[in-house]
């Protein structure tokens, strides 16, 4: 059992003991600390609430809205809904934040509590620590039974971000009923599968092949969208019916598509696509993270204006866009990030963009990932135990390559000449990720393993145990 406490939220799988894993108590807790913070930020004292359609969702968002109620907050609740969907919402309801029940492209018997600030965005690394210290410390204070908070649902919000969505100027309608698209869609049984055909229906695309998109929360494949996660979806595609597919995973904030010939777009070049696209018409800067394509930065500076790296998340991305007034930005796990309609991964309105695109492109999707310059990332992943010290494991490995130039914004990142490699602790997995790119698979995967034998090696000497 895996209970993650960070300052991105709580994330977990279902069952066990409290303190091990997700349990009602560690929910309950977490709620309580997360409002207790909430008070002190807003004179607002309403939270908006809503999950994707993981199986442990009902009672979580239901530990999650009482304790919010007891703490005298109204709660709006979205019910089955997208982490896009939810942000807007706070701020269409002037909210002191909100809560997305979802662990995103976790498996189902995993669930979290992501977090939510006033702005609809995510909380700062420096509101994090302090719900987490409030989570620690249970210096938490109830009201009295005649103070609780109200609670309602409301259901209108998908079609209030679908409705936001084609009021954007470059949100073109027209363009795309008139190519008349033949889509396959693949919302891997959750929230997806009910605003994605709203949207799609809504931009004029009348011929939509639906593939899981029950809501129902059985997850038919692991639910993160990469390619060695979606045969089913390309095997259909591949048979010629299709001009294009679309994925998304359960909470609907990263996006990836499949060409007409079944092979994958690239989740990487999502973003890149997009953002090609945006700046044809609002020149501006662009944002990715430090493990994202330098596709972007190709595609930026083509147009003639600056790319900027930021540490991994989306907080740090949201931070480095509005410091650098970039005009599209997020990261190359397929989360796209539109500040002219708000600063969170939306892949909503990334389907929308996209969809423009193509519309106005002309030809097929497969030419247009042609156009982009090519390069492959390997990702890769170590997984650790508790006893290791993982700050130590890197601090070794930028000793060792001292000469190397290096970035160390967020964890370590080494630019050699075939490619550059990248390599941090995850924030809501036990884990290290290492991503390499290059030209080639390959060298990517060469450069990658290096990294990972040097990792190795460390490991093995035992320097980084835990005393």
């Amino acid at each position: 059992m895996t209970l993650i406490k960070s300052i991105s939220g709580i994330r977990g799988t279902i069952g066990g003991k409290p303190g091990d894993s997700l349990t009602p108590i560690d929910v309950a807790k977490f709620a309580a600390a997360y409002g207790t913070w909430a008070k002190t930020n807003s004179e607002s004292n309403t939270i908006v609430i809503g999950r994707d359609a993981r199986l442990s969702g009902p009672w979580i968002s239901s530990i999650v809205s009482e304790t919010l109620r007891c703490l005298g907050f109204n709660i709006v609740d979205l019910g089955l809904s997208t982490t896009p969907t939810v942000e807007m919402a706070v701020v269409w309801e002037k909210a002191a934040g909100g809560i997305i029940i979802t662990a995103s492209h976790n498996p189902g018997q995993w669930n979290a509590l992501k977090l939510l600030n006033a702005n609809g965005e995510f909380v700062s690394e420096r509101d994090g620590k302090k719900i987490l210290v409030l989570a620690k410390k249970e210096n938490i204070e109830f009201v009295d039974v005649k103070h609780f908070g109200s609670y309602r649902q409301d259901n209108t919000y998908i079609q209030k971000h679908i409705d936001a969505i084609l009021k954007l100027p470059l949100v073109d309608i027209e363009a795309i009923k008139a190519k008349d698209f033949n889509v396959a869609i693949d919302c891997v049984n959750s929230t997806g599968g009910i605003a994605l055909p709203l949207l799609l229906k809504a931009l004029g695309v009348k011929k939509v092949a639906e593939f899981y998109c029950e809501p129902d929360g059985h997850f038919p494949h692991n639910p993160e969208p990469l390619a060695e996660n979606l045969s089913f979806i390309s095997n259909e595609i591949a048979k010629g019916h299709y001009d294009l597919g679309i994925v998304v995973d359960p909470d609907v904030d990263r996006l990836c598509f499949v060409n007409e010939d079944g092979e994958m777009f690239g989740e990487e070049y999502t973003l890149v696509a997009i953002a090609d696209y945006v700046l044809k018409h609002t020149p501006g800067n662009t944002v990715s993270n430090l493990s994202s394509t330098k596709a972007l930065k190709d595609v930026t500076e083509k147009h003639g204006k600056q790319y900027i790296a930021s540490a991994v998340g989306e907080v740090n991305v949201v931070t480095a866009m509005k410091k650098n007034k970039a005009v599209i930005g997020g990261e190359g796990n397929g989360g796209v990030i539109y500040p002219e309609l708000h600063y969170g991964r939306d892949a909503l309105v990334g389907i929308a963009l996209f969809l423009s695109h193509l519309a106005k492109y002309g030809k097929s999707i497969s030419m247009m990932r042609a156009s982009y310059p090519n390069y492959v990332i390997s990702k890769n992943k170590i997984e650790l135990t508790p006893e290791i010290d993982v700050d130590c494991v890197i601090e070794k490995i930028k000793e060792h390559y001292a000469k190397t130039p290096m970035i160390t914004v967020d964890g370590v990142r080494f630019d050699f000449d075939a490619g550059w490699v990248h390599l941090r602790k995850s924030n809501t997995e036990p884990i290290i990720r290492i991503y390499a790119e290059a030209d080639t698979h390959a060298t990517a995967d060469n450069l990658a393993h290096k990294i990972i034998a040097d990792i190795k090696e460390v490991l093995d000497t035992n320097a980084c145990l835990l005393r």
